[in-house]
């Protein structure tokens, strides 16, 4: 027991519940040092020391890229565990939000580029695929807007292809099984550039819906507004007011005047008394 409250300790003080909906108190609550936010920091530290091992020793001793293809694993690994466990269990916070999609392009990155580097990877195979993940990234902020665009089946599917491809190359594998590798980065290629296209058909789509649904939300407001100003209660409210305006008025142009009637009828009023004593009172004096 340590007598700090569960507020204090970054939770809710109350058992997650597996599968629950997230809610702002629960996405405020989540600790920073939660299971899914270490292995996103892990897989992050990852980057550099994948790196360090697959250019150790020139870059082609077959040991040290088998120890940078186990970094490369495991941090693949920790990507399919990471945002499962922050939904299953209520740890999502806006760190993971941020650093989640970072540390997935850049192991990827990385490796593609170390790849391409030394000479293993065309670099027209590490263009395409940076660049569609750098497009889809600008997109989704382009349309977050309007909506949210979610991780398809394809997307994942590639995501395991690419993941999968550049894996067999980190390791040197000779005969067949480099034959391989290619033909699977090459269905990596065909499902970045498909699963790109179809999330950019997505968005174009999901962003006119948006903009059509916004510009009939106004037009419903507009002709809210227009039948309230012209139903016959708001005519009625607005003679009263004329009427009573008028009246007013009269009563206090012909104030103080001896004898003085003010008459309201349909809207019009009636001054003649009020002239005659004013008549009257000009003869006296």
């Amino acid at each position: 027991m340590t007598g700090a409250p569960a507020s204090a300790a970054g939770g809710s003080g109350a058992k997650p519940v597996r599968g629950g909906r997230l809610g702002t108190a629960a996405v405020n609550q989540a600790s920073l040092w939660n299971i899914a936010n270490i292995l996103t920091m892990v897989r992050l530290l990852l980057v550099p020391g994948f790196v360090l091992l697959l250019f150790h020793n020139g870059g082609y001793d077959p040991v040290w890229r088998s120890f940078a293809w186990a970094a490369f694993a495991i941090a693949m690994i920790t990507d399919l565990f990471d945002g499962h466990l922050a939904r299953a269990y209520n740890l999502v916070t806006d760190f993971g939000k941020i650093a989640d999609p970072i540390a997935d392009k850049a192991i990827m990155g990385a490796a593609l580029v170390s790849l391409s580097v030394l000479g293993d990877l065309p670099w027209w195979i590490t263009g395409v695929i940076l660049a569609r993940e750098l497009g889809i990234t600008l997109m989704r902020f382009w349309v977050i807007r309007h909506a949210v665009i979610p991780a398809s089946r394809g997307g994942k599917l590639k995501t395991l292809a690419q993941g999968t491809a550049a894996g067999m190359y980190v390791l040197v594998l000779t005969g067949p099984l480099a034959t391989l590798r290619f033909w699977m980065m090459m269905v990596a290629v065909v499902l970045t550039v498909v699963t790109g296209l179809d999330y950019v058909r997505q968005a174009v789509v999901l962003r006119r819906r948006s903009l059509a649904a916004e510009r009939a939300a106004v037009g419903r407001t507009a002709e809210a507004l227009n039948e309230a100003a012209g139903s016959p209660g708001a005519v009625a409210a607005d003679a009263g007011a004329s009427g009573a305006t008028d009246a007013g008025a009269a009563g206090v142009t012909d104030a103080g005047v001896p004898g003085a009637a003010v008459r309201v009828s349909g809207g019009s009023t009636a001054v003649e008394p009020a002239v005659r004593a004013r008549d009257g009172a000009e003869a006296e004096r």
